[in-house]
């Protein structure tokens, strides 16, 4: 197994671009990472990087060993997930990853007792509001909300989540009630989620004509949503939300919502992951058990707007 966990080392290393990131996905030390990439070019007889005060990049040599590596390690996790399914005793890690404001409300406080169920399952949970290539970072499953065009991924569509419009009484005390989109984009603060490589600068409103695209601004933006809710609670704009994230606001009187007849286009809560990965019994488990809690947790806080 040494040679196997050298390999799995290598790759990690190599996909992520350090042995710091590669040591904490896999919970060594970049210590320990460093002496299993030296082993392995000791047994190989040749060199895997080319390594600077600065930079590690793959040689010649670990460039090509790279894919025959990466198919070796699939191979070993489908023979486990084979065995598992036969055994009915899944086991082993899954790699999550969710937006924040989605994952703090729904996947996170769901892992506990997943793993309660299935005490052989490790989930290992990464939140960001930015785009996760799942193939490079090794993530098993990704939840979204919107999904994104990538042939080399499957989805499994959750369900649909009415967005909302919303702002703090005091904003609109000053500066009034959007009437309509135009009166939205002329004379509104709109608060905007941002972060490279983000597709999407404006907001799509479902009109009497059909879904309508605007490109609103404002002079706050942020690559984390949570922080666009807490902007607005204080009163520094409007802000574009799933209603099931805030409700509870809506409902105390902190936010309210506005526009209501052009309403954002619904969002679709989904899960992402590599098509190989539904042949492992512990990622069907998961996405099971996440799709009935997502649905269960929004259609309970929805029941109470």
């Amino acid at each position: 197994m040494a040679y196997l966990d050298n390999i799995a080392v290598f790759v990690r290393v190599l996909e992520l671009g350090n042995l710091s990131a590669a040591g904490r996905d896999m919970r060594i030390s970049p210590a320990v990472a460093s002496n299993r990439i030296k082993e392995l070019e000791k047994y190989l007889g040749v060199r895997l990087f080319n390594r600077t005060t600065r930079q590690l990049m793959p040689t010649e040599h670990g460039t090509a060993f790279y894919p025959g590596a990466k198919q070796v390690l699939d191979a070993v996790a489908d023979a486990e997930a084979a065995v598992a399914a036969l055994s009915g005793q899944p086991r082993g890690t899954i790699r999550v990853t969710a937006p924040l404001g989605l994952g703090r409300r729904l996947i996170a406080s769901g892992i506990p007792e997943f793993r309660d169920r299935y005490p052989d399952i490790e989930v290992r949970l990464r939140l960001s509001d930015h785009e996760v290539d799942l193939m490079k970072e090794g993530i098993d499953v990704a939840f979204r909300l919107g999904v994104l065009e990538d042939s080399s991924l499957r989805m499994r569509g959750i369900m649909d989540c009415q967005r909302v419009l919303a702002a703090a009484p005091a904003y609109l005390e000053t500066h009034g009630e959007p009437a309509d989109p135009r009166d939205l984009v002329a004379r509104h603060d709109c608060l905007m989620l941002r972060y490279p490589g983000v597709r999407e600068y404006y907001w799509t409103l479902k009109l009497p004509a059909g879904p309508q695209k605007f490109e609103v601004r404002g002079p706050f933006d942020s690559d984390d949503g949570d922080v666009l809710t807490g902007w607005a609670l204080a009163g520094r704009g409007i802000v574009n939300k799933p209603l099931f994230e805030v409700e509870p606001y809506v409902r105390e009187g902190r936010l309210k919502i506005v526009m209501a007849e052009t309403p954002p286009t619904p969002v679709q809560l989904a899960a992402l992951y590599p098509h190989r990965k539904l042949q492992d019994p512990k990622v069907r488990l998961l996405l099971d058990f996440m799709a009935e809690r997502c649905q269960r947790l929004i259609r309970e806080t929805l029941a109470r707007h």
